[in-house]
C-alpha cells in the first residue's frame, strides 16, 4: 500500500470577506443592520428587535426614535420568507403604540400588511399580520384604510383558520371595523355571519366573547338579524344562556338577543320555539345583576313595537318586570322601570300593573338615586296617562308626597315625569283636592322657572290641571307663580306657549287673578302671539278672550262685541274701535285730557264718588295700564275727517297728572270731570237760578291737575242720571215676567231718554253731534257719562240698552257696526213650533230697534235687520 498524502486546504479567494461574528448590546446598532443586504443579518436583526419590542412600551418608543419603523416597512415585501415573517411579527407588536400607528398610516403600509393575509402565507405571518390590523383598527383612520384597501374579505376568510390566535385577532379586527356603517353593510355582502357563528363553538372564551360582541353590533341592522335567524343563530344564543358554565358570555348573548327581539319575524320564531319563555325565566331567576339589567333592557328595546308588546303580554312579561323592580342592583331597577314604561302602551299590561307594580314604583320614588327616581316617575307617567284607575292606585299607594318631592329633583326628566303624573291625578277632583292640600303650588314654582323646555311645558300643564278653584289660584299667586307663568308665554317653544296659554286661561277664572295677570303683561303678550300666524293657537286665543272678559272696555274697543254673558259694570267706557296692537289709555288719563274734536268716550258709572267701594275690574283697568297705545292726535284727526267724524284719538296727560299708582290700584286724585259734571246734573227739575248758582259753585272748585296731595281716592265721574235710570227700570221693568215684553219696554224707555223715535228720512236732521260737543265743552273733558246724553244715535242707545238690561237681568249682546252703528241682539224662543208634534220651541235671534220703531224686534237674518245695521 502506498503512503497517505495529506490534502492541503485551499486558501479563500482574496476578494471574499472573512465571516465575522458580532455580538451587539445596543438597539441602535441592530437598527442599522436593517439596511443590510444580507438576508441572514436581516433575519437575525428582526428577531432581535422583535424580542426587544416584546419587553414593553418604552422599548417600542425607543425603536421609533431610532428610526426602525421605515426600514422595517420595506422588509414586509422582502423576497425571503424568514425576513418577511420576522418583520411582520415586529409590526404585530409595534402597532399597539399610538405613535407607531400614526407613522404607519403616513407611510401607507396597509397594502403590504394586508398582503400578508394571503392563503399561501405561513400561519405565523397570518397571526401577526392580523394582530397588526387589529391594533390599527382601533382608530377611525385605520378602519377607513383597512376597508378601502380590501382588508375585510381576507379577515373574514381567516375566521376559519385552524390557529386560535389568528381567529382571535381576525374577529377582534372585524369587531372594530363593524363600528363603521359601511363595514356593516359589507359584512352582509361577504356573508360573514356563518363563520362568526361558528366561533361560538370555540373552546376559547375570548374568541366566543369577541364573536358575540361582533354579532351585537351587526345585528343592529335588520338584514343582519334576518341572516342570523336564517343561520339558526338564535339556537346558538339560547344554548349559551342555558349553559351555566358559559355564564361569562350571558351578558353579551343577551345583548344580541335584545337586538333580535326588535325584529317581528325573529320575535315570532323565538316565541314559537319556546325561546321567549326561557328567556324571561332566565332573566327573572338569574343572580347576576348585569344579566338581569341587560334582560330588562332587551325587553324595553323590543317593547317599542306593538306586536312585540302583545307577544310579551301573552308570555306574562309583567311578572318578570315586577320581580326585577325588587332587585338590589340600581341598574336593574332602572332598566325594569324603563321596560314597564315601554309595556304601558299595551292596555292589558297597564291593567296588570294597577295592583302589582305601581306600589313598587312609588317606593322607588323615595330612592336616593336620581336615575331610579327618574325611571320610576317615567313609568308612573305612562301608567297614569288616560287611566284614572292607575292614577287612583298611585294615590292610594301614598304617591302624592313623593311625587311632589320629586319636583325638586336635580334631573329634568324626573321633574317632568312627576309633573305629568300629578297632572294625570288632578283630572279627578278628589285627587286634585288632595294634591292642592299639600302645598303643590309652591312646589311647582321651581319647574316653572326651569331652563328645560320639557319641564316648562309639563309644569305649565300641571298648573292648568290643578289651579281649577279660587283657593289654588290664590295660593299660586301668593307663591309668586304668575310671574314665571307669564314669562313662559314668550317661549320660543310651541308646546310651552300652548300649555302656558292654557294655564293662563284657567288662572283668569276670577277677577283678582285676571287683574294680576294683566298687570304682569299677559294680555299684551297674548295679543302679540295671536297677531302671529305661526305662534297663535286655540289656547292663546281662549286665554286672551278670558282676560278680555274681565276688561270689557278693552274687549269692546278691540272686538266690537260683548256677549250676553259680558255684564257691563260701573267704570265701563266705550272709547270706540281701536286697531290691533294699539294701546287703550286708562280711564283716569282719559278723564284728565282736555276736550277735543275727537269722538267722545262714553262712560257707564252709577257709583257715587262719596264712598270708595271695592274697585271693579273696569276701574282697575285704568290703573294697571293694560291699555293700548294711541297714535298721535293729528293723524287721527285726519282719519276722523275721512270717516265721518267717528274716529278718535287721545294723548297722555301732562307729567304732573301721572302719579304713581298705590298698591290698591287707585290713585288719590279726583277727576276734574267728576266735579264739573255735578252742576248740570243736579240742576234737573230745579229752578233756573238754582241751576246757575250750582254751576257757579262748581266752577269755583279749583282745577285739579295732580298738584298737591288729595286724601280721597280717584274714582270715575259719578253719573246721577244713569243711576236714576237704573232705579226706574228696576221698579218698572224688572217685575215684568215676560222676557219679550221686558225687552220691548226697555227699548222704548232707552229711546225716550235718548231723543225718542227718529224716522229714517229725518235721521240726517237729528243733531246729536252738536249735543255731544256741548256736553264735552260743558264737562271740559272728552269723557261723557251716558246719563247726560239726551240725544243719542245708534251706538249710544245700544250701549244704554245693554247697560240697563244687565242691571235687571235682560240679557243681550252689544255689536258695533260701521259708521257709528251699533245694535243689540237678543235671543227668544220661537213659539210657532210649540204645537207641532215632537217639536220643541227653538231659539231665534232678534235685533232690538231703538231708533226707527223703538221696541220692535227684527229677525237677525232678514232684510230689515240689514237695513238697520248697515244703511
Amino acid at each position: 500500500m502506498g503512503k497517505k498524502i495529506k490534502k492541503e486546504v485551499e486558501p479563500p479567494p482574496k476578494d471574499v470577506f472573512d465571516p465575522l461574528t458580532i455580538e451587539s448590546k445596543k438597539a441602535a446598532t441592530v437598527v442599522l443592520m436593517l439596511n443590510s443586504p444580507e438576508e441572514e443579518i436581516l433575519a437575525k436583526a428582526c428577531e432581535a428587535i422583535y424580542k426587544f419590542a416584546l419587553k414593553g412600551e418604552e422599548n417600542k418608543a425607543t425603536l421609533l426614535e431610532l428610526g426602525a419603523v421605515e426600514p422595517l416597512t420595506k422588509l414586509l415585501t422582502h423576497e425571503d420568507k424568514v425576513v418577511r415573517r420576522n418583520a411582520t411579527m415586529i409590526f404585530g407588536i409595534l402597532a399597539s403604540n399610538n405613535d407607531v400607528k400614526k407613522l404607519l398610516r403616513e407611510l401607507d403600509v396597509m397594502n403590504s400588511v394586508i398582503a400578508q393575509l394571503a392563503p399561501e402565507e405561513e400561519v405565523v405571518i397570518h397571526e401577526f399580520a392580523s394582530l397588526c390590523l387589529a391594533n390599527m383598527s382601533t382608530e377611525h383612520t385605520g378602519k377607513v384604510q383597512i376597508f378601502e384597501h380590501g382588508g375585510l374579505e381576507p379577515l373574514i376568510r381567516l375566521l376559519s383558520s385552524p390557529d386560535p390566535d389568528v381567529k382571535k385577532n381576525s374577529v377582534e379586527c372585524i369587531y372594530n371595523l363593524v363600528q363603521d356603517f359601511r363595514c356593516r353593510m359589507a359584512i352582509q355582502e361577504l356573508n360573514a355571519i356563518p363563520p362568526i357563528l361558528d366561533l361560538l363553538k370555540s373552546e376559547y372564551p375570548v374568541i366566543q366573547l369577541l364573536a358575540l360582541k361582533t354579532l351585537g353590533v351587526i345585528t343592529n341592522d335588520k338584514e343582519s338579524r334576518a341572516m342570523l335567524r336564517d343561520n339558526q343563530g338564535l339556537d346558538y344564543l339560547l344554548k349559551i344562556l342555558e349553559t351555566k358554565e358559559l355564564n361569562d358570555l350571558h351578558i353579551e348573548a343577551l345583548s344580541v338577543i335584545a337586538n333580535c327581539l326588535e325584529d317581528m319575524d325573529t320575535m315570532v320564531l323565538i316565541q314559537q320555539t319556546g325561546g321567549l319563555k326561557k328567556f324571561l325565566v332566565f332573566a327573572e331567576n338569574s343572580t347576576v345583576p348585569d344579566i338581569q339589567k341587560n334582560a330588562a333592557k332587551a325587553i324595553a328595546k323590543a317593547a317599542y313595537d306593538p306586536e312585540n308588546r302583545k307577544l310579551f303580554h301573552e308570555q306574562e312579561v309583567e311578572k318578570c318586570l315586577v320581580a326585577l323592580l325588587g332587585s338590589e342592583n340600581d341598574g336593574t331597577k332602572v332598566a325594569a322601570a324603563q321596560a314597564i314604561s315601554a309595556m304601558c302602551e299595551n292596555s292589558g299590561s297597564k291593567d296588570f300593573f294597577n295592583n302589582q307594580g305601581i306600589p313598587q314604583l312609588i317606593q322607588l320614588l323615595k330612592s336616593d338615586n336620581d336615575e331610579i327616581r327618574e325611571a320610576a316617575a317615567l313609568a308612573l307617567a305612562n301608567l297614569t296617562t288616560c287611566n284614572p284607575a292607575n292614577a287612583n292606585a298611585a294615590a292610594e299607594a301614598d304617591g302624592i308626597d313623593p311625587l311632589i318631592n320629586t319636583l325638586s329633583s336635580k334631573r329634568d326628566g324626573a321633574i317632568a315625569n312627576a309633573a305629568t303624573v300629578l297632572t294625570n291625578m288632578a283630572m279627578q277632583e278628589p285627587l286634585r283636592v288632595s294634591i292642592q292640600s299639600r302645598d303643590v303650588m309652591h312646589a311647582i314654582i321651581g319647574p316653572l322657572r326651569s331652563a328645560n323646555t320639557v319641564v316648562q311645558s309639563k309644569a305649565a300643564l300641571m298648573v292648568a290641571a290643578t289651579a281649577c278653584d279660587v283657593e289654588a289660584r290664590t295660593e299660586l299667586r301668593n307663591s309668586g307663580g304668575l310671574e314665571p307663568l307669564v314669562e313662559l308665554l314668550q317661549s320660543k317653544n310651541e308646546e310651552v306657549r300652548r300649555h302656558a296659554s292654557w294655564a293662563v286661561m284657567v288662572c283668569a277664572g276670577d277677577e283678582l287673578m285676571a287683574t294680576e295677570l294683566c298687570r304682569l303683561g299677559a294680555l299684551d303678550i297674548l295679543e302679540q302671539i295671536n297677531l302671529s300666524l305661526s305662534k297663535k293657537n286655540k289656547f292663546s286665543e281662549a286665554a286672551y278672550n278670558k282676560l278680555l272678559n274681565h276688561n270689557l272696555s278693552l274687549k269692546y274697543s278691540q272686538t266690537g262685541y260683548l256677549s250676553s254673558s259680558n255684564i257691563i259694570s260701573d267704570g265701563f267706557f266705550d272709547y270706540g274701535r281701536i286697531n290691533p296692537g294699539t294701546k287703550l289709555l286708562p280711564l283716569k288719563e282719559l278723564c284728565f285730557q282736555e276736550p277735543s274734536d275727537l269722538r267722545a268716550v262714553i262712560l257707564v258709572n252709577s257709583k257715587s264718588s262719596d264712598f270708595s267701594p271695592p274697585p271693579s275690574m273696569e276701574d282697575k283697568s285704568s290703573d294697571v295700564g293694560y291699555g293700548r297705545s294711541i297714535s298721535s292726535s293729528s293723524s287721527l284727526r285726519r282719519a276722523s275727517k275721512e270717516k265721518t267724524g267717528f274716529r278718535f284719538s287721545a294723548g297722555f296727560g301732562s307729567p304732573t297728572e301721572e302719579k304713581s299708582e298705590p298698591a290698591s290700584g287707585r290713585n288719590t286724585v279726583l277727576s276734574k270731570s267728576a266735579t264739573k259734571e255735578k252742576g248740570p246734573r243736579k240742576g234737573r227739575g230745579k229752578k233756573e237760578e238754582e241751576k246757575v248758582k250750582e254751576e257757579e259753585e262748581v266752577l269755583a272748585v279749583p282745577k285739579l291737575t295732580g298738584e298737591g296731595s288729595v286724601d280721597k281716592e280717584w274714582c270715575p265721574p259719578f253719573d246721577p242720571d244713569f243711576c236714576a235710570y237704573v232705579n226706574e227700570v228696576t221698579k218698572s221693568i224688572l217685575p215684568i215676567t215676560n222676557v219679550k215684553e221686558q225687552i220691548e219696554v226697555l227699548a222704548r224707555y232707552v229711546a225716550e231718554k235718548m231723543g225718542g223715535k227718529i224716522p229714517k228720512e229725518k235721521l240726517h236732521d237729528f243733531s246729536w253731534e252738536l249735543h255731544i260737543s256741548e256736553l264735552k265743552f260743558q264737562l271740559k273733558s272728552n269723557v261723557v257719562p251716558i246719563g247726560q246724553i239726551k240725544k243719542g244715535i245708534f251706538y249710544h242707545r245700544a250701549l244704554l240698552f245693554k247697560a240697563l238690561g244687565d242691571r235687571i237681568g235682560v240679557g243681550s249682546s252689544l255689536v258695533r257696526g260701521e259708521y257709528g252703528r251699533a245694535w243689540n241682539e237678543v235671543q227668544l224662543m220661537n213659539e210657532s213650533r210649540r204645537g207641532v208634534t215632537g217639536s220643541l220651541p227653538s231659539p231665534e235671534i232678534y235685533i232690538v230697534d231703538l231708533m226707527f220703531h223703538p221696541g220692535a224686534l227684527i229677525k237677525l237674518k232678514s232684510k230689515e235687520a240689514d237695513l238697520y245695521r248697515f244703511l
